[in-house]
């Protein structure tokens, strides 16, 4: 009896597997462009954001240095984490040393977030006064601010000095209080508008602000 070859059979299952193959290469294939796909679209729907209100910027009008402060709100109004990490006044930054924040949401009310800031002036070393009565920081801090300057409406403003940026988690708000470097803005830039940036990475804008006297 003569055998039939099976060659037929053989290339009729190699057929088979191939396509399975290709189909199973298909679908991991096509899970991954889902996931990556769907991993640039969350990341992209996130965005960075800081809203800033409240600026001020006030200079001593007697002192000859150029003795400066500055004063603002900050909120993070994203929905990612971000640390503000630069104030600059006329393009001259403000070192860290020089920043001292309360973001402590018993105090950053809404009441004092919205607040018009208020400079206690500044004494003999260029340092800005604690507000007379404000005494109820504990512990004590290195600048106390009782915006309302009665005691007993807004809290008081804590205001612990920096060492690095200041992180806030979204929604969170913080009250800034900074000393200007000396000589970036002088007595005769009271009443004059001057440039002022807050930034937390790339985030942030240009504020324009009129410089008071005190």
């Amino acid at each position: 009896m003569k055998m039939t070859p099976l060659r037929n059979n053989r290339r009729a299952i190699s057929t088979v597997l191939t396509t399975i193959i290709i189909l199973v290469a298909s679908v991991v294939l096509g899970s991954g462009v889902v996931v990556y796909g769907t991993s640039l679209f969350q990341g992209g729907t996130q965005q960075e954001a800081i809203s800033v209100q409240g600026v001020q910027l006030w200079v001593n009008g007697t002192d000859t240095n150029g003795i400066a402060w500055g004063a603002a709100a900050v909120r993070n109004s994203g929905d990612k984490i971000l640390s503000v990490d630069k104030v600059e006044v006329r393009g001259t930054t403000v070192p860290f040393s020089a920043w001292y924040v309360d973001r402590d949401a018993s105090r950053v009310t809404v009441d004092n977030f919205q607040a018009q800031f208020v400079s206690e002036g500044t004494d003999a070393i260029g340092m800005m006064s604690s507000s007379s009565s404000a005494d109820t920081c504990t512990p004590s801090v290195a600048l106390s601010i009782d915006l309302d300057g009665a005691g007993t409406g807004k809290p008081t403003l804590c205001l612990a000095i920096q060492s690095g940026p200041v992180g806030l988690n979204p929604g969170d708000r913080m009250v800034i209080y900074f000393k200007v470097p000396d000589g970036t803005l002088t007595s005769l830039d009271a009443g004059a508008t001057s440039s002022m940036n807050i930034f937390a990475g790339k985030t942030g804008a240009p504020q324009s602000v009129t410089i008071a006297n005190t």
